[in-house]
C-alpha cells in the first residue's frame, strides 16, 4: 500500500507513570479516540513521544502496540533517528518488521561542526538505500543545533526512498525554497502548528504537530477548511489554534503537552526526568489558555471568514 503524507499527523505522547515505567494501557487508549477523531497518520517515538528518553526496545514495544490499533490505511511513522548511520540502519529495519510505513530520521548532532551538507548527504542517502520502507528526513535545529540547507534537500530529493521532510524550523522561507527546488512528489509537512497555514500555503502537504495530541479535531479543521479553498475561515481557525498550540510545544514543552492531553481527557501520564513537571502557576496558567480557547470556540466565526 503506498501511505500518503496528506491531513494531520499526531506525534503521540508516551505516558509514563511517576516512576517512569510506560504506561501502554493508556498510549492504546489515546490512540484509540485519536484513531475515532479521524487522524490521518501518526508518529511514534517522536520528540513529543520523548525518543531521547526512550531505549530501542520501548520504541519497539510502542510500535507493535500502535500497529494493532491504527488501521492499515492510515499511516505509521516511526522515530527512527540515530547518531551512526550504521545503528539508524538497523532499528529502521527492526521497525518496519513491526509494520511501520515510513520512518522520520533526524539529523545527527553530536559532533556538530562535522554535520556540513556532505556528511549529511551521506548519511541520509545511505540509510535511504539500506530502509526497506521510505524515510522521512527531519529537520528540527531548535533541538539539534544542526540546520537543513534548501540545497541539501534539493539533492537528497532525487532518491527514489526519501519520501520527504518534516520541517519543524517554522522557517516559511527554507519551506518555499524545497518546495521550489524539489519535485511534486517530494513532500513537505509542517512541524509546527503556528504556522500550518503558511506552511499549506507555500506548498506543504500535511502537517505532524503536538497540538493534535490535545485538539485533534480542531487541527483537522484547519486543514480541511484549507483544502476547501475558503483561506479567510481557515486564517480565523488557525489563529484561534497558535495560542494553544505554541504553549504546549515552546511555552511549557513536553510536561505542558501532556497536562493539556489531560485537561480535555486524554491521557497524559509523567514526563521522564529531566523533564520536570509543571508547578501549579505555570498549570493555572496553560488551564486559562485552553479555557478562553474554549470560549472562543463557541463564538461565531466572523462574516467575513464565511464569504
Amino acid at each position: 500500500m503506498t501511505h500518503d503524507l496528506s491531513g494531520i499527523f499526531t506525534p503521540v505522547a508516551t505516558p509514563f507513570d511517576s516512576d517512569g515505567g510506560i504506561m501502554i494501557d493508556w498510549f492504546d487508549e489515546n490512540l484509540e479516540r485519536l484513531v475515532a477523531a479521524g487522524i490521518a497518520g501518526f508518529l511514534v517515538s517522536g520528540s513529543q513521544g520523548e525518543s531521547p528518553y526512550l531505549s530501542d526496545d520501548e520504541k519497539l514495544l510502542l510500535v507493535k502496540s500502535a500497529r494493532k490499533r491504527i488501521p492499515d490505511q492510515r499511516t505509521l511513522i516511526v522515530g527512527a533517528g540515530k547518531e551512526s548511520t550504521y545503528h539508524c540502519i538497523r532499528f529502521i529495519r527492526k521497525a518496519a518488521d513491526l509494520g511501520a510505513d515510513m520512518v522520520l530520521v533526524g539529523t545527527p548532532s553530536y559532533y556538530k561542526p562535522a554535520m556540513n551538507d556532505d556528511a549529511l548527504f551521506a548519511y541520509f542517502w545511505s540509510v535511504a538505500d539500506e530502509s526497506p520502507i521510505p524515510i522521512i528526513v527531519y529537520n528540527i535545529p531548535q533541538y539539534t543545533g544542526v540546520n537543513t540547507s534548501a540545497n541539501l534537500i534539493a539533492r537528497l530529493s532525487s532518491h527514489e526512498n526519501i519520501a520527504g521532510i518534516k520541517e519543524s524550523s517554522a522557517n516559511i522561507a527554507l519551506q518555499a525554497e524545497i518546495r521550489r527546488r524539489t519535485p511534486e512528489t517530494f513532500r513537505i509537512v509542517v512541524g509546527s502548528a503556528p504556522t500550518m497555514l503558511s506552511s499549506f500555503i507555500v506548498g506543504a502537504c500535511g502537517a505532524i504537530v503536538a497540538i493534535a495530541n490535545v485538539l485533534p479535531a480542531e487541527s483537522i479543521e484547519v486543514y480541511d477548511t484549507f483544502c476547501s479553498g475558503d483561506w479567510q475561515k481557515a486564517a480565523v481557525l488557525q489563529d484561534r489554534l497558535c495560542s494553544p498550540a505554541a504553549a504546549v510545544t515552546t511555552g511549557f514543552g513536553v510536561p505542558g503537552l501532556k497536562f493539556a492531553m489531560e485537561l480535555v481527557g486524554f491521557h497524559g501520564g509523567y514526563a521522564r526526568l529531566p523533564l520536570l513537571p509543571l508547578n501549579e502557576e505555570q498549570k493555572a496558567a496553560l488551564a486559562s489558555i485552553f479555557k478562553n480557547f474554549t470560549a472562543a470556540a463557541v463564538r461565531e466565526i466572523p462574516e467575513v471568514a464565511k464569504r
